[in-house]
C-alpha cells in the first residue's frame, strides 16, 4: 500500500485509549497488509497518516514504555 493507496475497504477501529466520546478518537485500520493507517475520528474523510508496521510497533512499545 503506497501514500495514494484506495482505504475505502479500510477497517477502522477507535482507540480503546479514548476518552469514551464520539469526537475525541484516534482509528486505525488493521486490514492493511504492511502498514498502519491512522485518522482522527472526527475527520473521517480527511487526511490520514500511513505508517510501516515496524514505526507503528516501536510506537506502541514507546507510549507503553
Amino acid at each position: 500500500m503506497n501514500r495514494a493507496s484506495d482505504l475505502t475497504t479500510a477497517a477502522w477501529r477507535k482507540s480503546s485509549y479514548s476518552d469514551g466520546g464520539d469526537n475525541n478518537c484516534v482509528e486505525v485500520a488493521e486490514n492493511c497488509p504492511g502498514v498502519v493507517p491512522v485518522r482522527d475520528s472526527k475527520l473521517s474523510a480527511g487526511p490520514v497518516i500511513v505508517f510501516g508496521t515496524g514505526s507503528w510497533t516501536s510506537f506502541l512499545a514507546g507510549v507503553k514504555g
